[in-house]
């Protein structure tokens, strides 16, 4: 007998199936049908889809900090961000469609730049600000303003993976992954100083 919480096993079933077919497979009715539930009884749960959605994301990015965080990053600041560029790209690839909901689909309650990441509402961002802060702080980059340095970063970073996982570039796992390292160090050592 499974004893997880309904809203647990809703959530479980939603990410399959946004995972299996994506953003627009994932409906209240299918959702349910998953579960076992009725339609109706999710929205005691989830105020409606988009909801449903906003909460599958804010788990992906709980779970992306979750890593970055646990991670010690040893070495110069250039190998710490490179390091936490991997584990971007290796959630990104290991959760290609909730990936594109966290970073690129239009949500109600995400975060926006410049306001709520100057707030650090991004536990994804602040990581690697305080990273290019020291950076700046050692002398190693040229002062700047970190928060525009991060987004600048996840632009890069993000542009690269979804051309990639949207079948843009005709390059092997290996090849792309090998891109992305030396598109992320041209990067890095354009901020030095």
């Amino acid at each position: 007998m499974n004893s997880r919480p309904t809203v647990e096993k809703i959530a479980a079933a939603a990410l399959r199936l946004l995972d299996k077919e994506g953003a627009e497979a994932v409906t209240m009715r299918r959702v349910a049908d998953a579960v076992g539930i009725t339609p109706m009884a999710i929205y005691r749960h989830y105020r409606d889809r988009e909801s449903l959605l906003n909460a599958l994301a804010d788990e992906g990015f709980k779970d992306l900090a979750a890593r970055l965080a646990r991670r010690r990053f040893p070495g110069s600041v250039e190998q710490r961000l490179a390091k936490m560029s991997e584990i971007y790209l290796d959630y990104a690839l290991e959760n290609p469609r909730l990936y594109e909901l966290m970073f690129l689909k239009p949500r109600e309650g995400a975060r926006r730049y410049p306001k709520d990441f100057k707030a650090g509402r991004s536990p994804t961002a602040n990581l690697m600000v305080e990273v290019l802060k020291e950076g700046m702080e050692s002398g190693h980059f040229r002062k700047d303003d970190p928060w525009e340095l991060v987004l600048e970063i996840g632009a890069l970073s993000h542009g690269l993976i979804m051309l990639y996982l949207g079948g843009r570039m005709g390059a092997a796992p290996a090849s792309f992954r090998a891109l992305y390292r030396r598109s992320f160090r041209r990067y890095i050592h354009g901020i030095r100083i």
